[in-house]
This record gives structure tokens, sequence and C-alpha cells, in this order.
């Protein structure tokens, strides 16, 4: 996979745009981009990094296949303290805290029940190696620590900084060995850690992962019916029109489907999530 690579947006199915539309704005601070029938496209900068799109009836499952998690990447830790501080202050429910080595993470979910991490990466010349191999944990968050930054900055609340990013996407897969084939050898992506046998995350150009993958809803679980509540695609961004036609090539030559158009890719995973690759200056 190129070294530039990275992920580019995601698309989630919700049930109420209005609600989810206050959420994402007032308590993780997005900025909405524009607003058109059920959809909303939603940034912190010029670009659309997240894009919902309302469906009242659509059914929320578990034990599928589909979005575990997506990953809002902040760019210092003043801002991730930034974020903390104000999910304290809307009292939003959290679901974690954690310090993984390469990172410091925090963990809720949206109103539909779609998994959010909000994190920043530590300098990669401190990230933990043992054996040539990267080591990501899970120990607790020091928040004490983590809200100190504040005391020397402005912690006036102004949303999102320019420059947040979906760092990464953690998916439910059927079968990691079918889902490795696929995101390794197909995609070209790297494994740069295994989780026992449950979890793998593979990244490009030696970040700690760009998509996360684990059976956690069940070995062999199924694909969620269409239309459900949660992903529906995540984009891929390639930096080069070349990078994608040795996508195409690498993922015809494996007999996987695919859709292709001048500048992008839209293909299923094993598991049937769904992934646009989008090459674009």
């Amino acid at each position: 996979m190129h070294p530039a690579t990275a992920i580019d947006s995601v698309h989630l199915t919700i049930s109420n745009l209005d609600r989810s539309v206050r959420f994402y704005e007032t308590q993780l601070g997005f900025t909405v981009h524009r607003r058109e029938n059920r959809t909303a496209w939603l940034g912190a900068g010029q670009d659309d990094v997240l894009v919902l799109t309302a469906d009242e009836r659509a059914p929320r499952v578990r034990g599928t296949t589909g979005l575990y998690h997506f990953a809002v990447l902040v760019p210092s830790r003043v801002e991730l303290a930034r974020s903390l501080q104000r999910l304290v202050a809307t009292d939003t429910v959290m679901q974690g805290f954690a310090y993984h080595g390469v990172s410091e993470a925090l963990y809720l979910a949206d109103p539909d029940g779609n998994g959010i991490e909000i994190y920043r990466d530590r300098p990669r010349a401190d990230w933990p190696f043992a054996g040539g191999r990267l080591r990501m944990g899970t120990d607790p968050l020091d928040i004490d620590d983590l809200l100190r930054e504040l005391e020397s900055v402005s912690n006036a609340w102004t949303g999102l900084a320019e420059g947040t990013t979906i760092g990464h996407v953690h998916l439910h897969v059927s079968r990691l060995p079918e889902a490795e084939r696929f995101y390794v050898d197909g995609l070209g992506f790297e494994v740069m850690q295994r989780y026992a046998d449950t979890a793998l995350f593979v990244a490009a150009g030696g970040y700690h992962h760009h998509i996360g993958l684990n059976t956690w809803a069940g070995v062999g679980a199924p694909p969620p019916p269409g239309g459900a509540i949660g992903l529906r695609h995540f984009v891929i961004h390639l930096a080069e029109q070349a990078a994608l036609h040795d996508v195409e090539q690498r993922l015809r030559a494996a007999h996987v489907a695919v859709d292709a158009a001048d500048m992008s890719l839209q293909v299923r995973d094993p598991a049937q999530n769904l992934i646009l690759l989008a090459c674009r200056p």
C-alpha cells in the first residue's frame, strides 16, 4: 500500500438527523458543512470526514459484521484534553479511556450506538516495540494528567481543531484469516499487530493501524441487513492513481469483485463491509 494512504471519511446510517447533528456538533465539535434532504456532511476544516444519512426505519442490530468504532484523530494532546473537557461539560456518557502506548484514547457512542474513539497519537519515536514488532497495549489513561494540558492554554471550546481527521476504522469481521488475505494480500496493508486470535491491526506507511479487524461479534458473524444503522461505507484515500491501479490488479488477481471508475474502486471485504478507494490530488 502506498505509504501516504489514509482513511478519508466514514459514512453512517443513523435514525434521526437532527438529533445526530446536535450530538456531533455540540458534544464532539464537528462543523456541518452542508445538509441535503436526509444527509449531512461534517468535518473539522474544509474536508468532509463524516457523512450521516438518516433512515427512521433503519433497524439496530447486534451480533453482525460492520462498524466496531471509527476513530477521530485530533492533532495534539491539548486538543484531546479539550475534547475530554467538553464531553464532561455536556454530561456525555463515556464507555472508556485507554493508553495504548502509541496513543491516548477516549471511547463513547453516538445516539444510535455507533462506536466512536477520539484519540491523539504519541510521537512515533516513543511507540513501544519488542523484538522489532509494534506492541500496542490497553492500559489506564491518566485523565488528571491529560486535563493538566489545559492549565497553561486557553481552554475555551471552539470545536474540533482544524487538522482533525479520521485516523482509523475498526471493523467486526466474520473470520480473521480471510480478512487478512483481503486487507493484506489484496489491498496491500501491512500487519502491525495481532491480538491473540481475535483481532488484527493493519496499516500503510508504518502507522500503528488504519484498520482494526476483530471477531468479537462472533466467528462467522453474518453481515447486517441492508439499511441497518451503522456503517454504510468508508473511504480510503490513495495519493497516486498508480497505487489505485496496483490495488485493482491485486484484487482482480484474487478474483475479488471490483466496481472500478476512473479515480475510484468500490469493493466489499469478505464480511461484506463496503469500501471505496479513491485517488484525488
